[in-house]
This record gives structure tokens, C-alpha cells and sequence, in this order.
């Protein structure tokens, strides 16, 4: 079985509770020998918030690690003495940023062979003053990748995106042949790990109608399109670029596999509305295989015993079903 290290995320998120309850759930010690990165004192915590009998085992590697019934195996980073629930702190973005990097590093080495990230904190890291915007730039930067994307898996809706972490007034400047004929190559190989040989992708517009016809935008004509006769001259099964607004739903009823999109928002806001609580992201271009929740740490609800773990469970079944 996969060994797959689980990284806490912010201490004072959900994350440290979705784990444990993810770890208890029916098939998961089934398919994955599970090893959680973070700190002692978070998860001693979480236990007993949580009131469960379950056994807290330290270990220092994961080759040290089991799939004992009943046991959360940890390797404890001991980077909080204390930590405050519920809010972003700088000693919560120090400390998720360095089981990230400890992820990386037993990836890396072979230890384990997927990582799934719970939720962190972007203005934490801030604080923090960590420079990375969030767990996908960081993971690139740690493991040498220059090209990778952010992926979403659902059942019925699979979506890449071409930029990430970035306002949106800057995207128009960004968006570029290159970075969608890239984008589309990723998207491609991100349908591979998923098992889809030949992938139908759609790329979406940027703007309202897909431009149209110069009329709301030229970016389709001037960029887009060009990308995906690039793209299609190398023999992928390209289409586009279709009005924003259709384009989700098509794919949805099956037309097709994967939906290029220019920003963020643009496949989120579709992409949560369907599948919040059991979606995935996943990283695309890494040398490991990456997986989370598909949502934050909900500093709202956390540390009150209401987090739902079903995306943590579905980012764990996905790490062991993809391949490299």
C-alpha cells in the first residue's frame, strides 16, 4: 500500500480535525498507510475535543509506520509549544509551512509516495512572513517544478486552471500563448493520472459570450485560439474557446472531460457549487503526487467538532488512485 503523508495544515483550522475523523472513516487504513505531519500538542487536542478512543503513536519516519486500527502514527515537527484556534496566527503559518516542507522532503526521498495537504492559512503565512501564496507555489518552488497547475477533480466536473493566485486584473496581462499551450499540456497529463487516455479538453473564454467576436474582448482571437490550433497541430483533443457561461454545464453533461479555465474564480465558484464538500484539487507537474480538500480552513467552525471530512477523504482516496 501507498504511504501517504498527511500534512495538519493551520493548527487553528479545521484541518487537524478532519484528519483524524478522515483516518477513523470505513475503507481508508484499507488502501494507504497513513503518516500525519504536524505537531503533538495540536493533535493531543484534537483527541480530546473530539473524545475518541483512538492511540497517538510519535514516530520519527515514516518506514517506522503501520496501519493499526485505532492509531494516528505522527510525525511530530514540535513547532508549536501552544497554538489559538479558530484565527490565523504567525505561529500557525511557521508551523504549516514546515510540515509542507517535511512532506516534500520525504517525497522527495522516496519515504512516501503521495503527500495531501489539509487546509492553510494564506494570511497566516503572511503574518508569517513566508513568502509562498499558498500550498501549490510552495510545493513547486520546493520540489524544482516550473511548469505545474492547479487541478480539480470532481465526479462530474474536472477543471485546470491557467492562472492561480493572482488579482483579476492582472490576468488579461498574464494570459499568454505559451502559458495556455502549457496549461493545455498539463491538462492532458492531469487526465492521465486520472486513468482518461485521450482527454476531450474545452477551453473556456475569458470574457462574457467568449468575446464575442471582438465585440466584449479580444483576447479569444488575438490569444486563445491561437493556443488551441498550436495545441491541436501537436494532436490534442482541443476545443474552444467557448462562452464561460455554457461551457461548465456541457462538461457536466459529459461532452466533455476537462475545462481549461483563465482564472480562479471562473472554475471555482461552478466547481464549489457542485461539489463542496467532496471535490479535490490536486497539482499538476510535481515529481510527487499532491492532493487536498477542496475547501479552507474554516476558521469559522473550527475546533467545535463540526468540520466535515468528506473532501479530506476523497483527497486521500485520490492520492492513491492517481498515478505519477
Amino acid at each position: 500500500m501507498k504511504k501517504v503523508a498527511i500534512t495538519m495544515g493551520d493548527p487553528g483550522g479545521v484541518g487537524p480535525e478532519i484528519i483524524i475523523k478522515a483516518l477513523l472513516s470505513a475503507g481508508i487504513r484499507d488502501i494507504c498507510i497513513p503518516v500525519a505531519i504536524g505537531d503533538r500538542v495540536v493533535i493531543e487536542e484534537t483527541l480530546s475535543l473530539l473524545n475518541l478512543p483512538l492511540k497517538l503513536r510519535i514516530i520519527k519516519s515514516p518506514e517506522e509506520a503501520g496501519a493499526e486500527p485505532g492509531t494516528i502514527e505522527l510525525i511530530d515537527m514540535r513547532m508549536l509549544n501552544k497554538f489559538w484556534g479558530g484565527k490565523p496566527t504567525a505561529e500557525g503559518g511557521r508551523a504549516c509551512a514546515g510540515y509542507i516542507k517535511k512532506a516534500a522532503e520525504l517525497a522527495l526521498d522516496k519515504k512516501v509516495e503521495a503527500i495531501v495537504t489539509a487546509p492553510i492559512s494564506k494570511e497566516a503565512l503572511k503574518l508569517a512572513g513566508i513568502k509562498w501564496p499558498g500550498h501549490t507555489e510552495m510545493l513547486a518552488e520546493l520540489t524544482g517544478t516550473k511548469d505545474f497547475a492547479m487541478m480539480f477533480v470532481s465526479g462530474k466536473l474536472k477543471l485546470i486552471l491557467a492562472t492561480i493566485h493572482v488579482p483579476l486584473k492582472k490576468v488579461p496581462g498574464i494570459i499568454s500563448e505559451r502559458l495556455l499551450l502549457k496549461t493545455i499540456s498539463l491538462a492532458k497529463k492531469g487526465a492521465g493520472m486520472l486513468g482518461i487516455k485521450n482527454p476531450r479538453i474545452a477551453v473556456a473564454g475569458l470574457n462574457p459570450h467568449a468575446g464575442e467576436s471582438g465585440i466584449l474582448g479580444d483576447e479569444e482571437a488575438r490569444v486563445i485560439a491561437p493556443a488551441i490550433r498550436k495545441a491541436r497541430n501537436k494532436r490534442i483533443a482541443v476545443s474552444g474557446p467557448y462562452p464561460p457561461d455554457v461551457i461548465f454545464h456541457k462538461a457536466y453533461k459529459g461532452e466533455f472531460d476537462i475545462v481549461l479555465c483563465m482564472y480562479h474564480d471562473q472554475g471555482l465558484i461552478p466547481f464549489k457549487m457542485l461539489a463542496f464538500d467532496t471535490g479535490v484539487n490536486m497539482t499538476v507537474g510535481l515529481p510527487v503526487i499532491r492532493t487536498s480538500p477542496d475547501h479552507g480552513t474554516a476558521f469559522d467552525i473550527a475546533w467545535t467538532n463540526r468540520a466535515n471530512p468528506s473532501s479530506m477523504i476523497e483527497a486521500i482516496k485520490l492520492a492513491v488512485k492517481l498515478n505519477p
